[in-house]
């Protein structure tokens, strides 16, 4: 059956017996062959390089500005290979180690400012973006990502090296009663100098970017599984439910309940 008779029997079928948008997202995935050319649609974008890896961390997709930064002829050959493979240490290193903490159930990545390899061998910062893939049968299946190239007027590689260490320490420790004070002294900067940083490269204040990373964490602990609210507020540097609701609601639209029924229905 081809997806044009699929999606005609969806048509006919009762509302109440199934979920409109997932529906028709499983009739389009299924009338597809392989992989989306996506690869294709950052071929044309020079400064961000784009990637789908296997459940090994092997590359099955990339576009043709991360072959050309790797010295490589073309993109089919990065597929199979792994970030050792392609990335001198220790960048291959740190990139294989964040694969291997998402395949394993961890977190995704997002804003990571961390360095990337430039033609020539010269090295730059960037921002990286990981999520993972789920497989048919549950797990992960592999990981899909991007890392966007940093142009922020007049910064310099230590001002970037400086502030990858604050925003590391807000990622890995936003559950703490973290202050602007000690995150911008971690980075060697004034208050207003570290918000400046932030908001050159994430467009936002630093007071709202610590709010972006607790509730990016918040929402991936609502929808994975039936954790208290209360638990997930604590866990996400909160006092209490209530001083976590509020924010979340500001910035999602709608309650953290509200979230959970919503990702449970679709």
């Amino acid at each position: 059956m081809g997806w044009r008779e699929r999606l005609d029997a969806y048509k006919k079928t009762p509302l109440h017996n199934m979920h409109p948008a997932a529906t028709l997202r499983k009739c389009f995935i299924e009338s597809i062959g392989g992989l989306l050319p996506v690869d294709r649609l950052f071929d044309g974008v020079p400064d961000i390089v784009f990637f789908v890896k296997d459940a090994c961390g092997r590359y099955m997709a990339v576009n043709d500005t991360l072959a050309a930064r790797c010295g490589l002829a073309n993109k089919d050959e990065a597929i199979g290979r792994a970030a050792e493979d392609l990335f001198p240490p220790p960048l291959g290193d740190a990139f294989a180690q964040q694969d291997r903490d998402i395949l394993r159930g961890g977190p995704g990545i997002r804003d990571h400012l961390e360095l990337h390899l430039y033609p020539g061998g010269r090295r730059g910062w960037c921002l990286t973006f990981k999520e993972p893939i789920p497989g048919n049968h549950g797990g992960i299946a592999g990981i899909c990502g991007i890392s966007r190239d940093l142009h922020a007027p007049g910064a310099t590689d230590g001002d970037f090296a400086a502030m990858s260490a604050a925003t590391d320490y807000i990622q890995h420790h936003f559950s703490e009663a973290l202050r602007l004070p000690a995150l911008a002294e971690m980075a060697g900067l004034s208050v207003y100098q570290f918000d400046q940083r932030i908001r050159a490269l994430f467009h936002v204040t630093a007071g709202q970017y610590l709010v972006k990373v607790r509730i990016d964490a918040a929402c991936k602990r609502l929808t994975g599984g039936g954790e208290p609210i209360a638990r997930i507020a604590m866990a996400c540097g909160y006092s209490d439910q209530y001083a976590f609701s509020r924010p979340f609601k500001q910035v999602v639209g709608i309650s953290p309940q509200a979230y959970r029924r919503k990702f449970a229905d679709g």
